[in-house]
């Protein structure tokens, strides 16, 4: 628990979109985005492994998301691909499908569409039984 503390707060900036920032078009960048200010279009990581895109609480994206890792303080209006972590803080709000590889969630965050774990069986497929014993067990 204390080492994800660290590593939440150690994200690598190289762009930073300030709060007074209104861009218009898609953005695709390479290892750690900031952004405080507003996008309409699609964000995506190039070579997504190991990207980061942290979105303040006045940061707002009307578009898809495509990332390894986000930290989502703000509003994103579209869906999101996340290969890695999510971490919604309080102030969090997504409108569309979230899909992830692992996810943290606060207090107050709001996700209006579905959660969906990467590596999930494809819709209408048979839920795995959890409780299957394990070999040797």
């Amino acid at each position: 628990m204390f080492g994800r503390e660290a590593k939440r707060e150690s994200l690598e900036v190289d762009t930073l979109i300030g709060k007074t920032a209104r861009i218009h078009g898609d953005i695709d960048f390479t290892g750690g985005l900031q952004l405080e200010g507003r996008v309409t279009g699609n964000v995506r990581a190039d070579g997504k492994r190991g990207s980061k895109l942290s979105v303040s609480e006045g940061g707002c994206i009307e578009g898809s998301v495509e990332v390894a890792n986000l930290v989502l303080n703000g509003t994103v209006k579209g869906d999101i691909h996340a290969s890695g972590l999510v971490v919604l803080g309080p102030k969090a709000r997504v409108q569309g499908d979230l899909h992830y590889g692992v996810i943290e969630t606060a207090l107050g965050a709001e996700i209006l569409g579905r959660l969906v774990p990467l590596g999930a069986a494809p819709e209408g497929a048979p839920a795995p039984d959890l409780l299957q014993s394990t070999p040797g067990a």
